[in-house]
């Protein structure tokens, strides 16, 4: 690990001008909460940067009821904390259970809500600093292409990256459609939830849409979002402490037998939590029918770019998706 120096924030004003004394075109700064993900890139070497600013110490710990019934989570809110907090579990369970599919307890415990928005892909050639990546060196090579992809994406990839964004909290957050606070050199701005995170492109360097220096204040859970009957489903390799190869958050409202409302996000498939617009549009205004799940999942999975190592991703994909919302009708018709 690279020599830096250490310093700490009181407040988020102090926070955003550290960053910005400490940085330069050359040598960003970076914020430090958990650092469950930028201490490990650290120690490989991945990450390298001369000055970190501690941002423990701000006052963004708080869950609090918005006037409008939504729910407004500090950005240092601590993973566990977040899904056991009463008003998530009663109005987001969809957000609770998936952070609690994601990690293990004692990194749960430590994880903040920020950091695992920011967190950066699990590919291995990333954190192999003697392969070929362009999310780690721009204009190198990425060598996951051709190489071990079984955990990579297969939607809205680029013929620079293939790699996944490893969060569960986010698919969560995406299908919630979540807003996003920061503030930063410039001020303070919001940004959709499905604006935060970038696809790879030409510029798979780039994780977000976040400007340099601003750093993460808050997320806000929208009423409208609120107590929706949802689940979401991991499949992974092994039952714990495995990335997702495919997750699905789903939420859904039934009425008079016809879908009024449906939320579908998926993770494992792409560089950014994938909002799964395709099948909610065609599932809206329709009978909650098998038929009608598995056109909408084939519809959604139709443009997806398999490699020889996950040719096996679409196809559950869709089984995933039809199963889940099969699954939330069943609990719709049973009047939970």
């Amino acid at each position: 690990m690279n020599n830096f120096t250490y310093l700490r924030a009181t407040d988020v004003s102090s926070a955003v001008s550290l960053i910005a004394a400490n940085s330069s075109q050359d040598a960003a700064a970076r914020f430090l909460a958990g650092g469950t993900n930028l201490v490990d890139l650290m120690r490989e070497g991945v990450e390298k940067t001369h000055a970190l600013v501690d941002i423990t110490r701000a006052p963004l710990s708080d869950v609090q009821e918005l006037p409008h019934g939504g729910v407004r989570v500090g950005a240092l809110v601590r993973n566990s904390h977040l899904a056991g907090h009463p008003l998530i579990r009663d109005r987001y369970s969809l957000l609770s259970q998936a952070i609690l599919n994601g990690a293990s307890a004692q990194l749960r415990n430590m994880a903040t809500t920020g950091g695992n928005i920011m967190q950066r892909t699990r590919c291995y050639y990333f954190y192999d600093t003697a392969s070929r990546c362009n999310k780690r060196a721009a204009g190198s090579g990425c060598d996951a292409i051709e190489g071990f992809n079984r955990i990579h994406a297969i939607l809205g990839t680029s013929p620079h990256c293939i790699a996944t964004h490893p969060s569960d909290m986010c698919v969560a957050l995406a299908a919630l459609d979540a807003i996003v606070n920061v503030m930063g050199p410039s001020g303070e701005r919001s940004l959709p939830f499905s604006e935060v995170h970038r696809l790879p492109g030409n510029d798979p360097q780039m994780d977000t849409n976040l400007q340099p220096g601003e750093l993460i204040t808050s997320v806000d859970l929208p009423a409208s979002a609120a107590r929706l009957s949802s689940v979401y489903r991991k499949v992974r390799d092994r039952a714990s402490y495995a990335f997702a190869l495919v997750s699905v958050a789903a939420a859904i409202k039934i009425d008079n037998g016809v879908i009024q409302e449906v939320r579908l996000a998926l993770g494992g498939v792409a560089h950014k939590p994938w909002r799964a617009t395709i099948a909610e549009q065609l599932l809206r205004g329709v009978a909650p029918t098998s038929e009608n799940f598995v056109k909408a999942a084939a519809a959604e999975l139709a443009p997806a770019i398999p490699r020889r190592g996950n040719a096996f991703k679409p196809e559950l994909a869709k089984r995933t998706i039809t199963s889940v919302l099969s699954e939330l009708t069943a609990k719709e018709g049973a009047g939970q």
